[in-house]
């Protein structure tokens, strides 16, 4: 069958374009929930902490263990109430206040740990942060010397401690403790914050040396390039920032910060650096390290930095951004939905942000308020391909095709930048219309899809099994399938198709050998399992038959087809015609 095509959009300028840089994971202990959401979303399902001192600590351990921060921080708090002596319940609880954003409550059992432990590393790092918001830099150094040892703290107290150089006018002492950063898996941080160092001293020429040098290294990360383009239209080159946005926009097209300062630079405007404090330089250490935990798949690591650095900036859109998209994948829908409503109405990540909201929202099967969040969205601003995008997903996940080919074509009309980035809504607009049972304009959407992105294994399989289907361009449509095979071979779906094409066709040796590959990568599918059962029926393996059929309907399929499911179960395949088969074998297939 063809691939399933995301309900959720993911296309380059999404949310997730974050620091790709270079780190380590923080510590090994779990358990927040974001700024509260405005009313009109919030969705926090409400629990209560008991009385017994045990049950409260076991809740806390199951809570940690689902990723349930806000649940795991309460319980934690609760427990400790009730035995303030324990050491390792008020670490436990310390973790997971700051992984919960809880920064009072953290910060005073930070206190209370280095008390009993002076080296103590999350908790003097967490009482360093706070004297750098308070400005107190000596106080933060002395924090930041403390603490365990190894290749992760020398690099965040390293870091840190020079802006806190930065913060008490020392600046001569800020670069070259930066540059006693030896190792190469560090390189990138130690670069860039070399050059925001050196920018916010005021030392241009340096600046521009070293923001060259992290440049010339890495030319994918959004952050980057944005400081640097910045950095470069601060010291008067237009041009040279509008090359550095335009190179990256064809990388990953129409990011919204990117599409937002391109508009500033066009229209004259002069761009201000997003780090022009020591603060904020920590800040954005912190949130470097905490998009790394992320992407590695450290969720503690990066709720615990992003959390630090929101700390010490709290309007900035990309953390609270990350800090979201570790709670999604986490399933922590709330949460997620809090962190992006916490995103400023200012920021260009605002509509992404809603359309998240929006998204999430119909995944935890709230309909009417997914609807009303993306209509009004698209109300709120007609010419934002995204939110057509977003709202043409929506319909086209409900079966509403003839909306969402409207909101594709409207997105389509919107939509600017690199051609070859529409790709995507040319692939959804024709699976919409190939479901509406318009087959003309779906093909020639595909068709215009592989002409933008050639070889794109979802495109090559949607088209080739749908050729297959209408017994139409067979020997094409098989050079197709193998080709999405060959791109994607731990894909279930499209190994899937490529055996059920060779099923429509009557090649049921054939279609046994690949539809047994995609139950072994998909075995929880229910379509995949039922394909196999028709399978192994036709080549009389009808005992394995009926298990394949059986397990199909255990795995709720929908429900046109489990009352198939269930006739096959009952009669096995009966009224099945080779017509398709013979026409395969006729035209060689």
């Amino acid at each position: 069958m063809p691939s399933p095509a995301p309900s959720k959009f993911t296309a380059p300028r999404a949310l997730r374009t974050i620091a790709a840089v270079a780190g380590c994971a923080l510590v090994a202990l779990w358990a927040g929930k974001a700024a509260a959401a405005r009313e009109s979303v919030a969705v926090s399902t409400p629990f209560e902490v008991g009385e017994s001192p045990a049950g409260n600590y076991l809740a806390a351990l199951v809570a940690g263990a689902e990723r349930d921060t806000l649940a795991a921080s309460t319980y934690f708090r609760e427990a400790l109430r009730a035995d303030p002596n324990n050491a390792e319940l008020a670490e436990r609880a310390f973790v997971a206040s700051l992984a919960n954003g809880n920064m009072p409550e953290a910060f005073g059992l930070a206190e209370r740990l280095t008390r009993a432990n002076p080296g103590n590393g999350l908790a003097n790092l967490a009482l360093g942060v706070r004297a750098i918001e308070q400005k107190r830099w000596s106080v933060a150094r002395r924090y930041l010397a403390k603490g365990g040892s190894g290749r992760q703290r020398d690099l965040t107290a390293t870091l840190l401690t020079a802006w806190t150089y930065v913060g008490s006018k020392q600046t001569s002492k800020a670069l070259p403790l930066v540059d006693k950063l030896h190792d190469e898996a560090f390189a990138v941080f130690r670069d860039y914050h070399a050059a925001l160092i050196a920018d916010v001293a005021g030392k241009p020429d340096e600046a521009t040396k070293r923001f060259e040098k992290v440049y010339a290294t890495d030319k994918n990360t959004l952050r980057l390039i944005d400081a640097y383009a910045r950095h470069l239209s601060k010291s008067g080159d237009r041009e040279g920032a509008i090359r550095v946005y335009a190179a990256f926009d064809q990388i990953v097209p129409r990011h919204p910060i990117v599409t937002a300062a391109l508009a500033d630079l066009n229209a004259g405007k002069t761009l201000e650096p997003f780090v022009g404090t020591a603060q904020q330089g920590a800040a954005e250490l912190l949130y470097g390290l905490g998009a790394v935990g992320g992407r590695q798949g450290d969720e503690l690591a990066a709720m615990i930095y992003l959390r630090l650095s929101l700390f010490l900036e709290p309007n900035n859109g990309l953390a609270l951004v990350t800090l979201a998209d570790v709670y999604e994948r986490l399933k922590q829908n709330e949460q997620a939905i809090d962190a992006y409503d916490s995103v400023s109405e200012k920021s260009p990540l605002r509509v992404n942000a809603d359309i998240q909201i929006g998204l999430l929202l119909e995944t935890m099967d709230k309909k009417d308020e997914a609807t009303k969040i993306l209509t009004d969205l698209v109300k709120e601003h007609p010419n934002d391909a995204e939110a057509q995008t977003a709202l043409g997903n929506l319909l086209r996940s409900r079966k509403d095709f003839t909306g969402a080919i409207d909101a594709y074509t409207k997105a389509l009309a919107l939509s600017k930048g690199p051609e070859k980035a529409l790709w995507s809504l040319y692939y959804y607009r024709g699976i919409a219309y190939e479901r509406a049972k318009n087959w003309p304009p779906a093909e020639a959407d595909f068709k215009k899809a592989l002409e933008l992105y050639p070889e794109q294994p979802l495109v090559l399989n949607y088209l080739g099994y749908s050729w297959v289907d209408k017994n139409m361009n067979l020997d094409e449509a098989f050079k197709m399938l193998r080709r999405a095979v060959a791109l994607r071979p731990q894909d279930g779906y499209i190994v899937d198709s490529l055996g059920w094409a060779h099923y429509r066709l009557g090649r049921y040796d054939e279609a046994v050998k690949e539809l047994e590959r995609a139950v072994d990568l998909k075995p929880s599918d229910p379509v995949i399992n039922d394909h196999l059962g028709d399978a192994y029926w036709r080549v009389g393996r009808k005992l394995e038959a009926q298990f394949q059929w059986n397990h199909a309907r255990d795995l709720k399929p929908e429900p046109d087809d489990l009352e198939k499911i269930l006739a096959k179960i009952k009669n096995g395949i009966v009224d099945e015609k080779s017509e398709a088969a013979d026409a395969g074998k006729k035209n060689g297939g």
